[in-house]
């Protein structure tokens, strides 16, 4: 296996317009983005990027910031085949006509995702978010797409909330939840039984290894060998600009060593999850 040659299942394409974050000055922290196809392409290159689930930026609180990306998204994945496509769509109900734009191209080629996230709004258990939620997974059962969810500690992110969303559509639905459950807590959630739980339960769940804290990988690794499952609903993903692909990449490697759960994580799961 050549360890640097790897398929990302989460990065994302676009330039965000600065933020006042936290109550100071106008920043963009996302130093790397890439506003073009062609600059993506370009870092996908000199990474050994083979594939890549190519997402929205977003991150900014203006509703039509990462869904005015959609088209580039699309776009790039009908230009190269080794990028799919990912739609961003909102759970909140004041985005019901940006999510009925975004929905109407979902079966466009190359399409094999729609990404959500709480981090700009909304909860999975707030029962007026129900009907945007409804839509999204309704389209992705329909069009055979991932929904790939955004976890991160405490709030509306935190795994207990978006766990929820397992269990009500992830029997039908296909889920990958960023970041191994966000942060400590969800590290212990997922790794700790609650992935596993859901695996053996029949629920269609994924998870990647970026953000993740430096001990969580092993920690995965030896839990899928102990229990003897789940070695391919685990994804290598950068969250590039979000994150480092160079570092992720590091971690990874740490983890699996030169062993075949090196070359279902960083490349055949991405292959058989999003048909690429």
């Amino acid at each position: 296996m050549e360890a640097t040659v790897t398929s990302d299942s989460h990065r994302h394409i676009g330039v965000l317009p600065a933020w006042p974050f936290y109550g100071g000055p106008p920043i963009s922290a996302d130093t790397t983005a890439k506003s073009t196809i062609a600059e993506l392409i370009a870092d996908l290159d000199a990474e050994g990027t083979e594939r890549a689930l190519v997402l929205p930026n977003y991150g900014v609180p203006i509703a039509t910031a990462a869904f005015e990306l959609n088209k580039l998204a699309v776009e790039a994945g009908q230009k190269h085949d080794r990028i799919a496509s990912g739609l961003w769509v909102s759970p909140k109900p004041a985005d019901a006509q940006l999510n009925e734009q975004a929905l109407s191209l979902a079966g466009e080629a190359g399409v094999r995702a729609l990404k959500t996230s709480f981090l700009l709004g909304g909860n999975p258990t707030d029962p007026e978010c129900t009907p945007q939620l409804d839509e999204i997974f309704g389209a992705a059962k329909a069009h055979d797409l991932v929904v790939h969810v955004h976890t991160s500690p405490g709030g509306a992110s935190d795994i207990d909330n978006v766990g929820q969303l397992v269990e009500k559509y992830g029997d039908e639905v296909k889920i990958h939840l960023v970041h191994l459950g966000g942060g400590m807590s969800g590290h212990m959630k997922l790794i700790g039984g609650r992935l596993f739980d859901w695996i053996a339960a029949g629920k269609k769940v994924y998870t990647d290894t970026s953000w993740t804290i430096g001990f969580a990988p092993r920690w995965l690794v030896q839990e899928i060998e102990r229990r003897g499952f789940g070695e391919d609903r685990i994804l290598f993903a950068s969250d590039a600009p979000w994150g480092d692909h160079e570092g992720e990449l590091a971690r990874m490697n740490a983890a699996v060593k030169d062993t075949e759960l090196g070359r279902l994580f960083l490349r055949d799961n991405f292959a058989a999850l999003y048909h690429a």
